[in-house]
């Protein structure tokens, strides 16, 4: 059996752990698939869903989830590109380095490229 190694935009994050009434992620969709998310995904949902920190919400967040390296060298790639959004070419770019197949965002910008690399950029699963 193939395992896709799919990459979760900040947008889908933001999904499963605050719902805004999109179309849901659930656990059953990402069967079978190994997640990566970004550390900086979760920087961005503490602030915008006010997580205090110690969070019972967020502490096994990696028995769940592979956390991707966010290391000089993926910072040093995003500040050339390929967008003009410094937060977008993280996430790309980590996606990339961490060997993902899928890069599953709601971003109609990325949406439009369909590929980076190797990674296709896809709404759904």
């Amino acid at each position: 059996m193939v395992v896709n190694k799919v990459f979760l935009d900040t947008n889908k994050i933001i999904d499963i752990f605050e719902p805004r009434g999109k179309g849901r992620l659930t656990a059953e969709m990402m069967s079978g698939m190994e997640i990566h998310i970004s550390p900086l995904s979760i920087h961005i949902l503490c602030y915008i869903g006010k997580y205090k920190i110690p969070s019972e919400k967020l502490e096994r967040i990696e028995d769940y989830y592979k956390i991707v390296d966010f290391d000089e060298q993926i910072l040093a790639l995003a500040l050339k590109g390929p967008t003009n959004d410094l937060e977008d070419n993280i996430q790309l770019h980590s996606a990339s380095q961490s060997g993902c197949d899928i890069f599953l965002t709601d971003d109609k910008k990325l949406l439009n490229m369909h590929y980076f690399g190797k990674v296709r950029i896809v709404s759904k699963l």
